[in-house]
């Protein structure tokens, strides 16, 4: 099985023949190329010309993020399964109104269904969330009557907006309090985890989409316009609360993460290199765990599950199968 490659040191990518090393001041890392899925890059390397070459041949992606964890760019090889058919097929349901309404609905109601599981999850676990419950349920009753995007963005934004404040609820920590979303830099240590899990989340579907014959520009419920990719931020809203949420709550739950592991930097908050690393292994972890899947009637990771989503949207596009969102048994 092929595994994502997390950078944090210092080095050197170089190929020699039909390998790939890294190459630090500690020594030579020889990298299995045919065992290598993505490479996310967290620190400082240098790279040349024959190496993108060969990890284009691969189509390999290398993520790239900053110092502070931003994400700043990926290396997104010339695309293998290029169909010009089904770029024509999602600008069509993106130029019809309708069709572009249904997808972007479908997305939105993805989303407060899989935050609804895991209020439930932990609402059953003794934690009140009764209330939040009914609020978000009742936000959630006016999406199919939702007439343009602006205002299912909306809907989508106050049901997001009601959901971050039941975190307190859930977490009671008072050093991971939620106070109200903050971006770039994110203000407080909890906007810091959501904000660096969501960067990982995007990024890796960006590769799944890579993997298929979609376009990841044409995006529904995220305008397509001059960002370089939106399908991925509508892929997204699915899987927020069941991957990068639910690890949230494990790692400050579980005090694997503490206030110690950040830092305040650039006018917000960062987390150190050791709390950037413990997140990224654990989801990566996260992303191999499996689940047992209805429709194929055996265990897919997470990583897989994405994929899956991808194919359904093909499906979708090509008028073999209408798209439903995956949503969590738990």
């Amino acid at each position: 099985m092929k595994k994502n490659i997390y950078v944090f040191n210092d080095g050197e990518f170089r190929r020699k023949d039909n390998t790939i090393y890294f190459e630090t001041q500690k020594g030579k890392k020889h990298l299995p190329i045919e065992g290598i899925n993505d490479i996310y890059v967290f620190g400082e390397v240098t790279l040349n010309k024959k190496f993108l070459d060969y990890m284009s041949q691969k189509e390999i992606c290398i993520h790239f993020f900053n110092y502070y964890g931003y994400y700043t760019g990926t290396f997104y090889p010339r695309k293998h399964y290029n169909s010009g058919y089904m770029i024509l097929k999602q600008a069509e349901f993106y130029l019809d109104k309708n069709k572009r309404l249904e997808l972007a609905r479908a997305f939105v109601k993805g989303s407060y269904k899989n935050i609804l599981r895991v209020l439930r999850y932990y609402n059953n676990r003794g934690k009140n969330l009764e209330e939040t419950i009914s609020n978000i349920e009742m936000l959630a009753s006016t999406i199919d009557d939702a007439e343009s995007i602006s205002v299912l963005m909306a809907i989508e934004g106050n049901i997001r907006e009601t959901y971050y404040k039941a975190f307190d609820i859930i977490l009671e920590n008072e050093d991971f309090i939620f106070e109200a979303r903050s971006r770039r830099p994110p203000k407080n240590e909890l906007n810091c985890l959501i904000s660096f899990g969501n960067s990982l989340l995007y990024v890796l579907i960006l590769s799944e989409i890579y993997k298929t014959h979609l376009d990841p520009r044409i995006g529904y419920l995220h305008a397509t316009n001059f960002r370089r990719f939106t399908l991925n931020l509508d892929i997204a809203e699915i899987f927020k609360p069941i991957i990068v949420d639910r690890l949230i709550f494990t790692l400050v739950g579980k005090k694997m993460l503490t206030k110690r592991d950040f830092e305040k930097d650039m006018g917000g908050i960062s987390l150190k290199e050791k709390g950037r690393k413990l997140f990224v292994q654990e989801f990566d972890k996260r992303l191999k765990s499996t689940i047992a899947h209805r429709g194929l009637g055996r265990n897919v990771s997470y990583q897989r599950l994405i994929r899956l989503e991808a194919y359904k949207l093909q499906k979708h596009f090509m008028q073999e199968e209408k798209y439903e969102p995956f949503i969590s048994r738990w």
